[in-house]
């Protein structure tokens, strides 16, 4: 496709993913190499180990930052990405020109500021944008070749060091008065409070309970209808919006709120009325159609319609565009080029008639402040648009479900409006007025092809349509039947994905192509956890919303934090000068700034003398309880505290384990006291041991109940055993508590093996072992029961794939998938004890939970691999060559090299470095 004039060596490009150079590869010619960076090549030092040698003794070493220098940042090579490094500078030496092909946003802008800036090219550097990877886009983008935009790379810049400072600096104050191993973050810390103040509202949260009436009727034709009962006797019957939350009552007692024995009575009474229709209103309604997809939308929707989370959409969506089937898949933007709305309408008039194609193309602008209009909506590459149905056999069923999704919103947002009558009769007998809406649809435009929240539109039409009799006013009815309704008021919601994502995006604070990767931190950090598919706050999260809240409320201000974003906006617009605001929100001593509407200060102390103050300043007790009220009979105030190992109950001496993935909302004073009575009776013991005297207690731990022997003051620690799956306290006796504290059970010696063979309660379930080989035991047989025969007779049997412990034997793999950019082993698929893993031979990475297997694409195992390798230490967990710690200190030398290129000075003084050991902003 690309002419280049000859000059025996090729043009190297450079992207961001194996599989987006494979695609762009198609495209180009023999004269150009096409290769992947897997992600950054350069960033911040993780923790104090991998901060160059020469900035060890800084005071702001730990922060990776130069704070005293301009805010200057270290960047450094990680161990992971130096072999490719060095691969992508020998090709670049066997090239003459260097285009850098990564992504067009300023996550993709940074990454090839970073590749000019390690590579050193001295052949000519170009930077190609394109927003799909179709021929035609490749070949406009080669056409149009421009410079790295500086104002977008210092806008990332800018994001990086910020979130540094805030997730490093934050987070040290909540591990010391909060719990170890906590972080804070830019947008995270917001996100976590939005679902704790969602929490709190369901908590204060007072249901009430009224009735009203469900009447069915009929026309003299005998054409049935229901109506619900609005008023009698002129007093509104109320709804729940009319009920006070916090108090459960009515905000207008002149409303009539009726009880079930008035509803019954008045039901009674109308049997015998006369009613006739009292009013009409037809009213028409158009209805447009939904914008093109963002980023934010997408999620939002796929979650709704397809159940995915915001990974699973962002993973499926990328891998989409890499093939060349979707445009770039982060954009705020809903705006269409001239070229995919011809397609769209193409389509339309093609699939669904000319009656379905509006006169004029529709335009639409995005509603996101600061949204980059130069970028285009996520719609179908190329045009035509190439339909879902000839694509069913090159696509998985995620990437089919989802292209489906985007080629339909693509095509009813050029779709003309749908159009209806909505018809509300009003009936009325004996002073009690009743009322049925009915709707028919005249002309279903948009909705033939997509409805929002729907997967079939035909039978969402259906469902939409409700056709009332005729009826004139004055008309008798007859009445059918008339029944007694309860309702009862609902706490708010709690925030799903889809629902957080947008109420995020609403206040402007972060972006969205960043929410998925916030979910996901909250959850790893276990500040919330799913109910279904809710996200509900644990009580470390009330417990660090609440420090914040107090103490730095600024940190988690809505309009603080969205002021964030215009700041990151305005840099990446050349608007704004990067190093006054970082200056002024780590070291304060505010001055007047013509654009003050975008301080970036926390308070005129700046954040580092503000987190010095609050060390001294914050209660840690007070910030880990919180007050469930005294028992009207008297007694102790009664708290839930976030203790070492996790949140419990207190009031006085008492106190009782909370499970893990109880809703704060549940914790009422009444259960609480509940909890701390069954706790007690916890303390008396089911009995004696006969063989140690020792007591047998049954416990409530955060992880369930469980059989204990012995009490804390023993010399030895106590001794405990977890109750079988399926077992109750109720279920279980001193004998069967000794029989759980007896394992695991020793059934003697395997007559081949030469081995004893033991009987366990794991934590995956029963299990039976002798020597290496281990055996599942099946449902119907408990550790507790099985016998030596039966054991003989399930080791005698072939492991299953994936099943049992302790397995000697390779594993198949579930799949294998191309070679790996850094082993160049084939990276396989394994089903593993704690699930399915990926492996390159070097480094072992978990897949996420919400992660199919059966989807998992090669650029998805590249990255998790690569980031698995970024946190594990050499020779630790996650990498299967523990590489010798002799060999770790040869190749830290051009570790000093490395950061030398991205640090501009090195400061004199010599501090001692505070080690942090992970990564906390988003």
């Amino acid at each position: 496709m690309a002419k280049r004039a000859s000059t025996g060596n090729k043009a190297l490009v450079i992207v961001e993913s194996p599989a987006k150079a494979r695609t762009i590869s198609k495209f180009l010619g023999p004269d150009y190499t096409v290769e992947a960076s897997i992600g950054h090549i350069r960033d911040l030092p993780q923790g104090s180990k991998e901060i160059p040698k020469e900035y060890k003794g800084e005071k702001w070493a730990y922060l990776g930052v130069n704070v005293d220098d301009g805010f200057t940042p270290i960047y450094i090579v990680p161990p992971d990405k130096k072999q490719h490094v060095s691969k992508l500078k020998q090709l670049l030496k066997e090239s003459d020109s260097l285009f850098l092909a990564t992504d067009e946003d300023r996550e993709g802008e940074a990454i090839s500021w970073h590749l000019a800036e390690v590579l050193n090219p001295k052949v000519p550097v170009k930077r190609l944008v394109f927003h799909e990877i179709t021929e035609e886009a490749i070949k406009g983008a080669l056409a149009n070749p421009r410079d790295i935009d500086d104002g977008l790379v210092r806008a990332q810049e800018t994001r990086r060091i910020l979130d540094r400072l805030y997730g490093y600096e934050v987070s040290q104050l909540l591990w010391r008065k909060v719990a170890p191993r906590l972080s804070a973050g830019r947008v995270q810390s917001v996100a976590v409070r939005m679902i704790v103040e969602r929490e709190r509202a369901r908590m204060a949260f007072r249901s009430a309970t009224y009735f009203d009436l469900l009447g069915r009727f009929a026309s003299a034709e005998g054409k049935e209808f229901d109506a619900e009962l609005v008023s009698v006797g002129g007093r509104r019957i109320p709804t729940g919006k009319d009920f006070d939350s916090t108090t459960g009552l009515l905000k207008d007692s002149k409303l009539l709120q009726m009880s079930e024995q008035e509803a019954l009575a008045l039901a009674e009474r109308l049997k015998v009325a006369k009613f006739q229709v009292t009013g009409i209103e037809d009213r028409p309604y158009t209805r447009k159609p939904s914008d093109p997809f963002t980023t934010s939308t997408l999620q939002q929707e796929a979650n709704r319609k397809l159940g995915f989370t915001a990974r699973r959409t962002m993973d499926v969506a990328q891998s989409l565009y890499e093939n060349g089937y979707i445009t770039y898949m982060r954009t705020d933007s809903t705006n269409l080029a001239q070229v995919a709305i011809d397609a769209a309408r193409d389509l339309v008039r093609t699939e669904y008639g000319d009656a379905f194609v509006p006169a004029q193309p529709r335009i639409y602008k995005s509603k996101v402040k600061n949204a980059q209009e130069a970028h285009e909506a996520i719609r179908p590459a190329g045009h035509p648009f190439k339909l879902p149905q000839n694509l069913r056999s090159e696509l998985n069923p995620d990437q089919f479900r989802l292209f489906d999704m985007i080629w339909k919103r693509t095509i009813a947002s050029q779709m003309a409006d749908a159009r209806g009558r909505n018809i509300t009769i009003t009936l009325e007998g004996d002073g009690a007025v009743f009322q049925v809406t009915g709707k028919t649809i005249e002309f279903a435009g948009f909705l033939r092809a997509y409805v929002e929240g729907s997967d079939d539109p035909d039978a969402e039409l259906a469902d939409q349509e409700r056709i009332l009799p005729s009826v004139d006013k004055g008309y008798p009815l007859n009445i059918k039947k008339l029944d007694a309704k309860s309702h009862t008021t609902q706490p708010p919601a709690r925030f799903s994905e889809a629902s957080l994502t947008a109420a995020l995006e609403e206040r402007g604070i972060g972006r969205p192509s960043t929410y998925a990767s916030i979910i996901e931190t909250i959850l790893a950090r276990q500040y919330v956890f799913k109910k279904g598919n809710a996200l509900v706050p644990t009580w470390t999260a009330f417990s660090v919303s609440k420090l914040l809240e107090m103490h730095l409320p600024k940190l988690v201000d809505y309009q603080f934090t969205a002021q964030m974003e215009d700041l990151l906006d305005s840099i990446s617009r050349k608007e704004s000068e990067h190093g006054e605001y970082l200056r002024q929100f780590y070291f304060g001593d505010v001055k007047p700034q013509s654009d003050a509407g975008h301080s970036m200060a926390v308070g005129d102390e700046g954040l580092k003398k503000l987190l010095e103050t609050k060390i001294q300043e914050i209660d840690a007790r007070d910030m880990s309880r919180f007050s469930l009220g005294k028992p009207e009979e008297g007694g102790d105030e009664v708290f839930v505290r976030v203790g070492k190992f996790g949140p419990f109950i207190e009031q006085g001496e008492r106190k009782a384990s909370i499970q893990q993935e109880t809703a704060p909302d549940e914790i009422t004073l009444a259960r609480a006291l509940e909890m701390l009575n069954q706790a007690s009776v916890a303390e008396e013991p089911l009995g004696l041991d006969p063989e140690t005297q020792k007591p047998v207690y049954m416990k409530q731990g955060r992880f369930g109940p469980y059989v204990q022997l012995g009490t804390a003051d023993d010399e030895e620690k106590p001794k405990n055993a977890s109750l079988l799956k399926g077992m109750t306290p109720p279920d279980v006796t001193l004998e069967v508590a000794l029989k759980l504290l007896s394992l695991p059970r020793n059934l003697g010696v395997h007559a081949t093996l030469g081995e004893p063979i033991q009987a366990f309660n794991g934590k995956f379930g029963p299990y039976i072992k002798c020597g290496s080989e281990t055996r599942s035991l099946p449902k119907e047989i408990s550790p507790l029961e099985v016998t030596a025969e039966q054991a003989i007779e399930l080791l005698a049997q072939p492991k299953t794939r994936g099943g049992g412990r302790g397995q000697a034997a390779a594993r198949e793999p579930l799949r294998t998938l191309e070679p790996s950019p850094v082993t160049n082993e084939p990276i396989k698929l394994l089903a593993g004890r704690y699930g399915a893993y990926v492996t390159d031979g070097q480094t072992n990475a978990s897949l996420p939970k919400d992660m199919q297997p059966e989807t998992l694409t090669h650029e998805q195992a590249v990255q998790l691999l690569a980031d698995r390798a970024a946190k594990a230490p050499a020779g630790g967990r996650g990498r299967r060559k523990a590489a010798p710690k002799k060999a770790a200190v040869k190749k830290a030398a051009p570790k000093k090299a490395a950061a030398k290129k991205g640090a501009k000075k090195a400061a004199p003084e010599k501090k001692k470095v505070v080690d942090v050991p992970f990564e906390v902003e988003e």
